[in-house]
């Protein structure tokens, strides 16, 4: 069997992946005889190589991957553009304050906000892997603590929550996945959960 060069074995293992690859399982790929540094040059090389192509190659909060630009996600979304996922206006606010002001609690976020955290708006980024509890405030009640998480990070194709775009350059405030905003603010937290402000696949 022919050796194959690193760049070409990197680029089929990040290629047939379902997720981000790590540095490390990359090294793996070679039984650990390449070093970090030699893979990361493999890597960049195969960064330039693909620029201006229809996939670019990036590294995000988990590893690295081929994702399509935004000009070619433009055209593969009508393939299936039932898979478009929308959000309220008011999850999307719900998870900017989280993104940006993390960690917070269900009070910050509604100090923020002004009305009260629809516990639907959480449950289903929690769902998606996009938010998690990570701790206790240690104040009268002893609040959850709210944070993004690597699957977020990696959703957006941004290496660390330093990644995020200035506030300002976030409209409405939306973040640029392909979602559409739809208008409407949670309910009390007990009331029953509006359809609107919850995830629809149309």
């Amino acid at each position: 069997m022919a050796k194959l060069s690193p760049p070409f074995v990197i680029e089929a293992a990040l290629l047939s992946a379902s997720k981000p690859v790590s540095l490390r399982d990359l090294r793996r790929l070679f039984n650990d005889k390449l070093s970090a540094k030699a893979v990361r040059e493999h890597l960049e090389e195969l960064r330039a190589f693909w620029s201006g192509r229809g996939l670019r190659l990036v590294e995000v909060a988990d590893g690295w991957r081929f994702q399509t630009t935004e000009e070619t996600g433009t055209y593969l979304k009508r393939l299936e553009p039932e898979r478009e996922r929308r959000y309220s206006r008011a999850a999307m606010e719900t998870l900017a304050v989280i993104a940006y002001r993390q960690p917070v609690t269900r009070g910050d976020i509604e100090a923020v906000r002004g009305v009260a955290v629809n516990p639907a708006i959480l449950k289903q980024f929690e769902e998606r892997g996009w938010i998690e509890v990570i701790g206790r405030r240690e104040t009268p009640g002893r609040p959850e603590l709210l944070a993004t998480t690597k699957q977020f990070l990696s959703d957006l194709g941004l290496k660390s929550v330093a990644d995020l775009p200035a506030v300002e350059a976030v409209p409405e405030p939306e973040f640029e996945l392909g979602l559409r905003d739809e208008t409407g603010d949670a309910p009390p937290a007990e009331a029953a959960p509006k359809e609107s402000d919850c995830e629809e696949d149309r």
